[in-house]
């Protein structure tokens, strides 16, 4: 069966723990090599992934011939220049979210790749190949629920760390960037539309200097969708969506547990109905949905467009705390 040769530049968490061996269990992927900018943490994550080759730098590993498509998961104020640079070097790409800093950025990603039209290029929004995203999807556009009328979603966790990355805001941190951004494009992902305008209400961690809960209202017209995230509350996750007729709500919408089913409640009138999904890991699905697109030259699901809305949002809720009035979405 052929396979799509794989390098990761970085050895960021969330690579180590879950998406690298994910990958590693899939059909269509090969993770052949890891960097790192120091060379120590390269054969050591090398070592214990059992992966072929470690290099001391991104640009070594950008330069193997070898390796056809690229993972990014730097931090989210590098995601543009080394996603910029594995196209360069011929690579695919797969970057984690959010795909840049702001929106001008993005499309600036999204202006280079163009001149790439032979590689394939996503931001790595895995939940929505996950089959309890995809079922809410089709109960949505199968009308189960009636008239889809408003969505609401939470996202929160705890992390008050100053050396955490995610509360670095000169690398992009904050939750409105970290978890937010699942929220808002759930959301565009459910109506299949954007919002025509948002309001928004950040609060500040003062000493971090990055927002520690934003919440936000988006207003697509005769729909709406309301959020809160939050890098220091309790840890929750949950997302309903309502119809005149139903409702869908999703227990673990966003970090679905690869070793244990999922449950969403689906519910039609008065009746409330139970569904299982088998034990999956989308990490492992987004890895080799990806690496299939590749191999048949077929569009991503998910094109760059959609990384440039998204980020269009998140300012926009960010200057709506500002100015304290609804935001309208260029």
């Amino acid at each position: 069966m052929e396979k799509v040769t794989w390098g990761i530049i970085s050895t960021a968490k969330i690579g180590i723990e879950k998406v690298i061996p994910a990958m590693q269990k899939g059909k269509f992927c090969d993770v052949a090599a890891i960097a790192s900018r120091n060379p120590d943490a390269a054969k050591k994550a090398a070592a214990k992934l059992k992966i072929p080759k470690a290099y001391g730098s991104y640009q070594e590993l950008l330069a193997d011939p070898d390796i056809q498509a690229v993972y990014n998961p730097l931090p989210n104020h590098m995601h543009v220049e080394w996603s910029i640079k594995s196209l360069e070097a011929g690579k695919h790409v797969l970057c984690e979210k959010p795909i840049a800093m702001n929106a001008a950025e993005a499309q600036e990603l999204l202006t280079v790749s163009k001149n790439y039209p032979d590689l394939k290029i996503m931001e790595a929004f895995m939940y929505r190949l996950h089959p309890q995203w995809q079922k809410a999807k089709q109960l949505v556009t199968e009308g189960a629920i009636g008239r889809i009328k408003t969505i609401q979603s939470f996202f929160s966790f705890f992390n008050n760390n100053p050396e955490n990355i995610r509360n670095k805001p000169e690398c992009g941190g904050g939750g409105l960037m970290d978890i937010g951004c699942y929220c808002i494009s759930l959301s565009r992902f459910i109506f299949g539309a954007e919002p025509e305008r948002v309001s928004g209400k950040v609060e500040y961690d003062q000493k971090l200097k990055v927002d520690s809960r934003a919440s936000g209202i988006l207003d697509f017209g005769n729909v709406t969708s309301t959020f809160t995230c939050s890098m220091q509350l309790s840890p929750y996750q949950r997302v309903n969506i309502f119809g005149t007729k139903g409702r869908i709500e999703i227990e673990i919408p966003f970090n679905a547990p690869p070793d244990k089913p999922c449950r969403m409640f689906f519910q039609d009138g008065g009746d409330i109905k139970e569904i299982v999904f088998e034990i999956c890991d989308q990490y492992g699905i987004q890895g080799d949905l990806f690496s299939q697109v590749i191999l048949d030259k077929k569009e991503v699901p998910t094109p760059l467009e959609d990384a440039v809305a998204n980020m269009k949002v998140i300012e926009a809720i960010i200057e709506s705390n500002k100015t304290g009035s609804w935001q309208k979405i260029t």
